[in-house]
């Protein structure tokens, strides 16, 4: 019972150090490892999104007092964002959202090659792109929803897209880890109305321990980290995590 707690603060801790670092893939990686354990799709996700509350709101609080915060940006995201978010886990309560994941990994794996595209032939920009228009709040139904229904993928989603796009990489992981603590909110006050989590204490404790530790040190990276570099690892990341979400379902 001990080894397997440790062993959720151990995938809460390295979840929330790629996510806090990249901008991405904390309910991926999680929800992927409680999966395997044989939890139900409903519970993994709303155990991962429960244990969000805290680190998402930590990192997102390191993200601003580092000035990696567009408020223009996270005004575009925000509403959408959490409206996508309740949407996604209404559905998933009552829908097996494992369909969905193949259509929405072939997204994310083609937006991965083009980020790692980007980092080698774009003019890295020196400020960050002001200019947020209407799509981005439609970016952030569709993020959401995803992020919900696939136990993770806001980040994936809502950044690769916006990285791809020629957004300034910093700030766009800034602001969406920013944002993404009220559309997990959003989710987690959903989950508990519809579930119970008696039985999922360990899973969220361990979690929400491991990423709280790793979550001021992931944004720290982020400020270190060169853009080209910064842009590389978030696309590999992206089309690695892509092909294994493929991979798993086809077999």
């Amino acid at each position: 019972m001990e080894s397997a707690f440790l062993l959720y603060v151990l995938v809460g801790f390295v979840a929330q150090l790629i996510d806090g670092a990249l901008g991405m893939a904390y309910g991926v990686s999680s929800n992927t490892f409680l999966l395997s354990l044989g939890i139900p799709p409903a519970a993994a996700s709303a155990s991962v999104h429960m244990a969000e509350v805290v680190t998402t709101g930590i990192s997102g609080l390191t993200h601003w007092k580092l000035g990696n915060v567009d408020w223009k940006l996270v005004r575009r995201l925000l509403i959408p964002g959490v409206i996508g978010g309740l949407l996604g886990a209404y559905v998933l309560t009552s829908l097996d959202g494992n369909i969905i994941k193949p259509y929405i990994a072939s997204y994310l794996l083609i937006m991965g090659l083009v980020i790692i595209y980007k980092a080698f032939t774009a003019q890295m920009k020196k400020k960050p792109d002001e200019y947020h228009g209407p799509r981005i709040s439609l970016l952030g139904l569709f993020g959401g929803f995803c992020d919900a229904i696939g136990g993770g993928g806001w980040g994936p989603v809502v950044t690769s897209t916006l990285v791809a796009r020629g957004k300034y990489p910093r700030v766009t992981i800034g602001s969406v880890n920013f944002t993404e603590f009220f559309v997990t909110l959003g989710q987690s006050i959903l989950f508990v109305i519809a579930l119970s989590f008696g039985e999922y204490w360990q899973i969220i404790l361990g979690l929400l321990l491991g990423g709280a530790i790793a979550a001021p040190l992931a944004a720290l990276l982020t400020n270190k980290l060169p853009i080209k570099t910064l842009m590389i690892m978030v696309g590999i990341l992206i089309v690695l995590l892509s092909i294994r979400t493929l991979v798993l379902a086809i077999k």
